[in-house]
């Protein structure tokens, strides 16, 4: 189950608008999913983007795979 305190994303009206960002980051979430299909690694993504969190992407990741369709 996904609670806001173990979530790997945040969204604040302070913080890029209210855009959905990894959390503790100015990262918009959307940015990892677009970077996996233009064929960047994981691994690119966290050494371009060294404030986001492995655990965090690898969750958002997941729930991605989750969402209904």
């Amino acid at each position: 189950m996904l609670t806001l305190d173990h979530s790997p994303v945040s969204s604040s009206p302070e913080v890029m608008g209210g855009t959905l960002v990894f959390r503790g980051t100015r990262v918009p979430a959307q940015t990892l999913p677009d970077y996996l299909n233009d064929g960047f690694s994981l691994e690119q993504f966290l050494e371009y983007f060294p404030s986001v969190q492995r655990a965090d992407a690898v969750e958002f990741l997941r729930l991605l795979n989750e969402a209904p369709v």
